[in-house]
């Protein structure tokens, strides 16, 4: 996967980084798949609601205390 990531700008290679970041501290990769895919339904329309942040916080342990 990173050799595809050089052909790649900087700014994707950087918001790729980010993504990988923040999924791998979750601690299976149930939860990965899960978080990632809330993440990207959560984004379709365009708008995210603060409901919706809030739910996504805590699928990556952000709001649960986990780290």
């Amino acid at each position: 996967m990173s050799f595809f990531l050089k052909f790649l700008p900087a700014e994707t290679r950087a918001l790729a980084e980010l993504g990988r970041r923040i999924v791998s501290g979750l601690d299976t990769p149930e939860e990965r798949k899960e978080a990632i895919r809330y993440g990207v339904e959560m984004l379709k329309d365009g708008k995210v609601s603060v409901p919706e942040w809030s739910r996504f916080g805590k699928k990556l342990g952000i709001l649960t205390g986990k780290h």
